[in-house]
């Protein structure tokens, strides 16, 4: 059995941001992932939007760690050449009643430390995206993209620089809380550690389940909201994001680009039992309605299957939206365990400010 100092359960996004964070204030990690490659399942199957920090409900730890992680994230991509562009968005209402949930959101911004979000005119959105149809928009200007795999590139990099190992196929198990830390058991390795990072995303709260000593009760339900994505087969016409008015479970059907200018839409909500990414082609058909609300001049056959992600989920679709929980030795009461549930977006924006709360929850 091999001692080390800190195991990071989950090479995501926030998993990488974690270990390097622990490695960079001089613990030992290693990091565990199950499958062949880093962040193969909600870390690079997203809009890769950097998100400003405005639809959460103030005071919550998503609209905390949102508004710090983005900051963070702008400055850490600027220094380590990370591709990103600060393009800005525009949210959109396609009808009088939308209206008022427009001056919902931009008071929430406002409320949640984002004061950038604001009423734009509508000769103004008019020059910016003249094939938009809308009756009032907010911009938020501190809006962005990501090339979300050269971040976690870049996050594993500088763990490694100070000493992190990854061990990819390499699933946990099972484990117990043990006299002076937790014994972890993988299909390769047993491991004993003093601080264990459960960060494993979709299967973060079966992980949790499975370490004995830990308090089974406490670990939410584990609910699978899967998105499904379409791209533009031609030349988008936007140069920025369009959001709609967010809708139950998440932010609507939206355009977003990547790096290379292409758009592509999406996502929608679709609750399924098992984690499984294909896209139905015909599903497109009740994106077509969606998008011409802003977009009436999309064109028939326009639109092609592009990739699926699906949301970590503590709670079913009818059920308010949780926040993030983290679970430090303070809730639980076990020495150097910290359980990372429901971290959907904006986790990948949050990640950096993420991490830092994982460490100051260790002391």
């Amino acid at each position: 059995m091999d001692r080390v100092d800190a195991v990071v359960v989950g090479a995501g996004v926030v998993g990488l941001a974690t270990a390097r964070e622990l490695a960079m204030s001089g613990r030992e990690v290693v990091i565990l992932d199950a499958e062949d490659a880093i962040g193969t399942h909600t870390s690079s199957r997203n809009s890769e939007v950097i998100h400003a920090g405005i639809y959460y409900p103030k005071g919550s730890l998503k609209a905390r760690a949102c508004v710090e992680g983005k900051h963070l994230l702008y400055d850490y991509c600027a220094t380590h050449g990370v591709p990103h562009r600060r393009c800005g968005k525009l949210i959109v209402a396609t009808s009088e009643p939308q209206l008022k949930e427009l001056e919902g959101i931009r008071a929430k911004a406002h409320a949640n430390g984002v004061p950038d979000v604001d009423w734009i005119h509508k000769d103004h959105v008019a020059r910016m995206e003249p094939e938009l149809f809308f009756m009032g928009a907010l911009h938020s200007p501190s809006t962005g993209i990501i090339d979300s795999h050269s971040l976690m590139l870049a996050y594993l990099g500088d763990a490694e620089d100070h000493g992190a190992m990854l061990a990819l196929k390499t699933p946990v198990l099972g484990g117990e809380v043990d006299t002076g830390g937790i014994v972890l058991h993988t299909s390769e390795m047993t491991l004993k550690t003093s601080i264990l990072v459960n960060s494993a995303g979709l299967r973060a709260p079966t992980v949790a389940k499975s370490i004995e000593g830990y308090p089974a009760e406490m670990a939410p339900g584990e609910f699978y909201a899967k998105g499904n994505y379409y791209s533009l087969t031609r030349r988008s016409p936007f140069s920025r994001l369009v959001y709609p008015v967010p809708e139950p479970g998440g932010l609507g059907v939206h355009v977003t680009l990547d790096m290379a200018g292409q758009a592509r839409f999406g996502p929608d909500v679709e609750w399924v039992d098992r984690i499984n990414y294909d896209v139905d082609p015909k599903r497109a058909e009740r994106f077509y309605a969606a998008i011409r609300r802003y977009w009436p001049g999309l064109p028939d056959g326009a639109l092609s299957p592009g990739y699926a992600g699906i949301r970590p989920k503590t709670a079913g679709p009818k059920d308010p939206a949780p926040d993030f929980e983290i679970q430090g030795p303070k809730k639980h009461g076990i020495p150097g365990l910290v359980q990372l549930f429901g971290i959907e977006s904006p986790g990948l924006t949050a990640s950096l400010a993420l991490a830092r709360i994982v460490r100051e929850e260790l002391g």
